[in-house]
């Protein structure tokens, strides 16, 4: 079966932002005081007690009182709307440690945390490290810089983010639905959605400049056994053409990107969300893309717009398609690193909580 003769996907995934902007409190969880009671205390112990990150679990830190909160966040995630937005934690009163602690916590109880670098680093931060923009250097790492960031995936099952501290300016958050632009996709263009069933090249040195290649292909849709999810990013995608060696797009696979972003900026189909220190975005990478907007840091050093960004395997058995998504990153299935002698990931809490300021320039 083609997505030419599929037909529109239904369901709570098929959502539209300018619907959930008036509903936020279908989507907005926000901490009973049981619960942050928990998870400060919790993360307290795991700041003393320092487990390694690669190989602690969730049960040697269990949350019985907040429980019932993961639980309604991984159906949220598995088989609603594909992401949830949780308020209430009070990190202007933590040390960084404390905050990572509780959010590596959180993390472990909805998955296994993923490396998301060859260093190994399990625990990343979003964090202007360089001055650098992407019109002066196309190199930069997204991660590192103010810029823009079109809508895209990560290389996970799921992404989680923890707001630190926000920006002077801007760096607004903004969620499509990857099954709305597909719809949208087939609706207005069926003869190109087939395409979306394709391998396309995604730039992997751009992403993470420690990578073994320059590039790495899935398609952009996968729908087995009923089950639809999407991988996107134009941005790497047409960046890959930079590599000689790489095959040219054709004029059709340019025209249903060039759509596809059409679409995720046109006015109500995205959900916009301001982030407020102490929210976690929870969000299933297969079903909805995530974007940013620019923005300007406070002057003073230590309040710069900080975030901190978790990828979880989360094995539910969803089904995918062959080498579908970022398949080349070494911990999905193989979720810690491997080599514990000699390697520069950072796996204490301690450390983690870190940014590196000189890595990624």
């Amino acid at each position: 079966m083609t997505l030419a003769t599929l037909g529109r996907i239904d369901g709570p995934a098929a959502w539209r932002g300018d619907d959930l902007a008036a509903r936020p409190e279908e989507w907005t969880y926000v901490l009973s005081l049981q619960e942050r009671i928990e998870l400060e205390a919790v993360g307290r112990r795991f700041v003393d007690d320092d487990p390694d990150l690669r190989t602690v679990t969730a049960a040697d830190y269990p949350l019985p009182v907040t429980a019932a909160a993961l639980a309604a966040w991984g159906r949220d995630l598995d088989s609603g709307r594909g992401f949830a937005l949780v308020r209430g934690l009070r990190v202007e009163h933590y040390s960084d440690a404390l905050s990572a602690a509780i959010f590596f916590v959180l993390g472990l109880h909805l998955g296994v945390p993923m490396r998301q670098n060859e260093l190994g680093d399990v625990l990343d931060h979003i964090v202007a490290t360089s001055d650098k923009t992407r019109k002066d250097d196309p190199t930069a790492l997204g991660s590192k810089i103010r810029d823009e960031l079109r809508f895209h995936s990560d290389s996970s099952d799921v992404v989680a983010l923890l707001c630190l501290r926000t920006a002077r300016e801007g760096g607004a958050s903004a969620l499509v639905s990857g099954a709305t632009l597909y719809n949208e996709v087939l609706g207005r263009r069926p003869d190109l959605a087939p395409l979306l069933l394709e391998p396309f090249h995604f730039d992997w040195y751009k992403q993470d400049h420690d990578a073994p290649e320059k590039t790495y292909t899935s398609p952009i849709v996968s729908f087995v056994d009923q089950t639809f999810s999407i991988y996107a990013g134009s941005p790497m995608i047409f960046s890959s053409q930079d590599y000689p060696e790489i095959p040219r797009l054709s004029e059709a696979q340019v025209e249903v990107l060039r759509l596809l972003d059409t679409i995720a900026l046109e006015p109500g189909i995205a959900l916009h969300m301001d982030f407020q220190p102490g929210d976690i975005q929870w969000l299933l990478n297969y079903a909805a893309l995530h974007s940013r907007t620019s923005f300007v840091d406070h002057p003073e050093p230590g309040r710069q717009r900080h975030l901190l960004r978790l990828w979880l395997q989360r094995d539910v058995g969803r089904p995918l398609a062959p080498s579908f998504g970022r398949h080349v990153v070494k911990s999905r299935g193989e979720t810690r690193v491997a080599d514990t002698s000699d390697d520069q990931g950072r796996f204490s809490i301690k450390l983690a909580a870190l940014p590196r300021w000189d890595w990624g320039l």
